[in-house]
């Protein structure tokens, strides 16, 4: 199994044209590693499937490609956890289909993780479009007083302070390799050996905080995670759900995908802080937390129907005014 240094697992959803983009730069930029490429759709309704087919002959013009076709969306935690049992990498890289992998990246983060046998899974810098880091990349667990410091904004105005900026870990000298709590599912590179231990992803999250949870259990089998931020991917970030800021314009989510987005992050939020925390803190602060956690739900939902109600509205005032 392990003359194989690398599985690269990319669960696709609705997003054929970033996958393919993807997909050529592994391809142009990987030189030195022996690796395979699983694609996992979870019943796209777009073209994803076929263009991958058309586009690199599925396991033809690529030797190392796979295809797996999920009947149904299966969310993210399984539909890995399917790639994973098809795989054969000493290292398996998770990966999302809105990245793009810079020159030199993925054979020196395999190189990493070579050297640095403590590791469980390391990441590099993720970067957006806007070329800042993505914070999701570079994560402290969310304790109940890291999650108040960060939604109250006391992180964004001490950033280098410890005690109110663990939510991100910002307090933290971001050129240099260091040790981190969590890392983002878009890229995480993880040691065969080390998910194992963990028996992959847990599958009661379907889509959003099971990277988190992953991570979190990798710590509690005494595994180390590392940022390593000499080494770039290009991350649009949410392309698929359609609920980024950022990615809006690349995504075809419609609106129920987006409805179906939204619930999924904020109820796993509640998954990760029963399975984690609920029992650490005082039934009082647990209260608290779920209260945060509903009202943030509630008012997201709100701005998603006001902005579709706008979008309705806007052919119909453009007509009026004419």
């Amino acid at each position: 199994m392990n003359n194989l240094d690398l599985s690269i697992i990319i669960v696709s959803y609705n997003t054929s044209k970033l996958l393919l983009n993807c997909i050529r730069s592994i391809v142009e930029t990987v030189k030195k590693i022996n690796y395979e490429i699983l694609v996992v759709d979870n019943a796209s309704t777009d073209d994803t499937v076929i263009r991958l087919r058309q586009g690199f002959g599925g396991q033809g013009k690529i030797k190392n490609l796979k295809i797996i076709e999920n009947k149904e969306n299966f969310g993210f935690s399984k539909a890995n956890n399917i790639g994973v049992k098809n795989s054969k990498g000493m290292y398996v890289l998770f990966l999302n289909p809105d990245t793009l992998i810079y020159e030199n990246t993925l054979d020196a983060m395999v190189e990493f993780m070579d050297i640095q046998k403590d590791a469980g899974a390391s990441t590099c810098f993720l970067e957006l479009t806007n070329g800042k880091l993505d914070d999701a990349a570079h994560r402290g667990f969310p304790t109940p007083w890291r999650s108040f410091s960060h939604f109250s904004y006391l992180s964004k105005v001490f950033p280098k302070v410890k005690f109110l900026s663990g939510y991100n870990m910002t307090y933290l000298d971001m050129n240099k390799v260091h040790e981190i709590d969590a890392c983002a599912g878009a890229f995480m590179l993880v040691r065969r050996k080390a998910g194992e231990e963990l028996n992959w992803w847990d599958e009661d999250y379907f889509w959003y905080g099971e990277d988190l949870d992953f991570c979190f259990r990798l710590k509690l089998k005494g595994w180390k995670i590392y940022f390593v931020p000499k080494y770039k991917t290009l991350h649009y970030k949410g392309a698929s759900g359609g609920i980024k800021k950022i990615s809006k314009h690349l995504s075809s989510a419609d609106k129920q995908t987006q409805d179906k987005a939204i619930n999924s992050r904020f109820m796993a939020m509640k998954i990760f802080y029963d399975k984690h925390y609920k029992k650490a803190y005082p039934f009082l602060i647990s209260n608290l937390v779920l209260l945060g956690i509903n009202s943030r739900w509630f008012i997201t939902k709100i701005q998603n129907e006001l902005m579709h109600a706008q979008k309705r509205l806007t052919p119909l005032l453009g007509r009026r005014e004419k």
